[in-house]
């Protein structure tokens, strides 16, 4: 049952790493170092005049296994398969912000060999970059986004002791216990069904439907664009459409320890299947009649676009939200899953 169940390589990375949302400036200086083999540690300075107080949930600053690294082989850019989550965008709590006074730096390290193939070991190039969120220091109200981009770093890697790094992380999932019973069972159910039908409605909008909505979320309404788009969704309300078959089997119970301050849900795409944190059943309604609001059923179509098998979306380095989706490319917004989840928003609710 489903619920059951070095240098030479800097033009490169240079190319790779062109994205409007990670272009320096701003108020954060981030250096990084690669120590014991495949552990980046990174400090993160506020060079500004003002406190700083950022979302460090689903961002570099998150303990959890999310996107924090850039990774380039001799051959291209070594593929993140770790956690993707879907973070609150309001009433968030105090302790999903990090506060950096002026001239502070702040430490965090991770180990990146749990959520990229390193295995074959030799030279890689690493680098830091992204957004980081932010809200005024007397408020949990997300304001805007501040750009980072670190130094690259080459590192010479033992391939074995990654492979071992890498294999310790993915057999966490062995331990998985469905308990997606009874009222969470029943909300789960109801998602699907509704991420179904948002889904198959969106569908039909970004095959034949309204080019200004295309182009505000996508920022195009081509042929080419269109056809991605209805594909993707039409992917969606098929994964969606059966709780007894599909790729992904959902979880209630937090595998990775991933559910922290302001997590609605989570996905491992490398293993095809999804959490639902206690948040998703706690602050969330089933289906909202608001623009841009999220709900369970916007919330798990989210989550389900990061699935390889459907599209294989990312955040975007911590981008949520409908002014961050705003911001992004027409490229990076293909592949970014809340974009998705607010273009069915949008269609369903009539913004």
């Amino acid at each position: 049952m489903k619920f059951l169940a070095g240098l030479s390589l800097l033009a490169s990375v240079a190319s790779a790493m062109s994205v409007d949302l990670t272009q320096r400036g701003g108020p954060l200086d981030v250096k990084i170092e690669v120590v014991n083999n495949t552990n980046v540690k990174a400090s993160i300075t506020n060079t500004g005049k003002e406190h700083l107080k950022v979302l460090k949930t689903g961002s570099i600053l998150d303990n959890t296994a999310v996107e924090k690294t850039q990774i380039f082989s001799a051959s291209g850019p070594v593929a993140f398969d770790g956690l993707r989550l879907r973070i609150a965008t309001s009433a968030l709590p105090e302790d999903a912000f990090q506060l950096i006074a002026p001239g502070e730096t702040v430490e965090t390290s991770w180990d990146s060999a749990e959520v990229h193939d390193l295995s074959q070991g030799g030279s890689f190039d690493v680098k830091v970059a992204g957004i980081l969120q932010y809200a005024h220091v007397n408020s949990t109200e997300l304001k805007g986004t501040l750009p980072y981009s670190s130094n690259i770093v080459t590192a010479s890697v033992d391939g074995a002791a990654a492979s071992q790094a890498r294999r310790v992380f993915h057999e966490k999932r062995s331990i998985v216990q469905s308990d997606c019973t009874g009222s969470r069972g029943s909300a789960t159910r109801t998602a699907m069904s509704n991420c179904r039908a948002l889904a198959a409605r969106a569908s039909q909008v970004a095959s034949s439907g309204s080019a200004s909505k295309m182009t505000e979320y996508f920022k195009s309404s081509s042929s080419s664009t269109r056809s991605t788009v209805a594909g993707v969704f039409a992917r969606v309300a098929n994964e969606c459409g059966s709780t007894t078959s599909g790729y992904a089997r959902y979880y209630c119970s937090d595998v990775y320890n991933a559910c922290s301050s302001g997590v609605l849900a989570y996905t491992l795409p490398s293993a095809s299947f999804m959490v639902n944190c206690p948040l998703y059943f706690s602050a969330l309604s089933s289906l909202s009649s608001q623009c841009h609001a999220q709900d369970q059923a916007t919330t798990t179509l989210h989550e389900v676009t990061h699935l390889s098998q459907i599209q294989g979306t990312s955040d975007q380095s911590g981008c949520y939200g409908y002014s961050c989706v705003r911001q992004l490319s027409g490229s990076q917004n293909l592949k970014h899953a809340d974009t998705y989840a607010l273009f069915a928003n949008s269609i369903y609710v009539g913004c």
